[in-house]
């Protein structure tokens, strides 16, 4: 789910590291299609913190389920970043760019974009490049779900009139996207956060900016969350799944990984005090 946004914001600071782009440009200068009633202005910045305003084609303060969002428009048409314009381009924006922060699913879709405008290649591609190979995550990339490769889970739901499972196929994009989507496993997330602080990915200082919030609210640096405790983490939520990942000073790793949508936050909390 939305924990993959880590993997777009590494991607897109190694792009400002290697300086095809800079936190501030912005995607008007970048983006070839129209932008109708969006800020041309927004910066790559503000994407990735969440301060944007672009308007979110999945609004979670006002939605409830993601899978709303097939019911007038399926969901296997969605197989790239590009396939998510239509559920957002026509909206307006929420706020003035840079005035609060608010989580927003778009802007990490049009990260996805940026990528791709910069890189010529698929986004999920330049992540195999500059994070999957490197750090051998030999089970994580992003994967149409109807051809999932072997070896590979389902995620399920749970019907409470019909007391059975069911599979979240028509209930997410049909591949993941600049937003989330990833499939991945915990020895993976392990070796990304190994790779990560070691500095292997991004230079430490810049994996330091990553881990330290950027908004008087919110908490949020560059695709991490920052706890009050002042511990960085990464989580995602999508029908029958449920991720969430935290990495402290002192070397205490957790992934928490669900194909069945599990409180994983409950859990990720009772663990921490147990272990402290």
């Amino acid at each position: 789910a939305s924990a993959g946004k880590i993997f777009v914001a590494c991607a897109i600071l190694k792009l400002v590291e290697q300086k095809k782009c800079s936190l501030d440009s912005c995607i008007g200068e970048i983006l070839d299609f129209k932008l109708n009633e969006i800020d041309p202005k927004i910066t790559i910045r503000q994407l990735l913190n969440h301060t944007s305003g672009i308007p979110d084609y999945f609004d979670e303060s006002v939605m409830d389920e993601y899978a709303e969002l097939w019911v007038d428009f399926p969901n296997y048409r969605i197989r790239s970043s590009s396939d998510l314009i239509p559920l957002f381009i026509d909206k307006p924006m929420m706020f003035k760019p840079g005035e609060e922060f608010q989580y927003n699913n778009t802007g990490y879709v049009v990260l996805g974009l940026v990528i791709e405008k910069i890189t010529d290649v698929p986004f999920d591609a330049f992540l195999s490049r500059v994070i999957f190979e490197p750090c051998d995550m030999k089970s994580t990339g992003y994967y149409e779900l109807d051809r999932l490769p072997e070896n590979c889970a389902n995620a399920y739901i749970f019907d409470e009139k019909k007391n059975e499972y069911y599979t979240n196929v028509y209930s997410v994009d049909a591949k993941g996207t600049g937003a989330g989507g990833a499939f991945t496993t915990v020895e993976d997330i392990e070796k990304f956060w190994t790779h990560l602080k070691n500095g292997d990915i991004l230079p430490k200082s810049i994996v330091a900016e990553m881990m330290s919030s950027k908004v008087e609210s919110g908490e949020y640096g560059y695709g991490f969350w920052v706890s009050k405790v002042n511990f960085p983490y990464f989580q995602g939520s999508d029908p029958g799944v449920s991720f969430v990942s935290s990495c402290d000073d002192e070397g205490l790793l957790i992934v928490l990984v669900s194909n069945f949508g599990d409180d994983v936050w409950r859990i990720h909390k009772e663990l921490r005090e147990l272990l402290a």
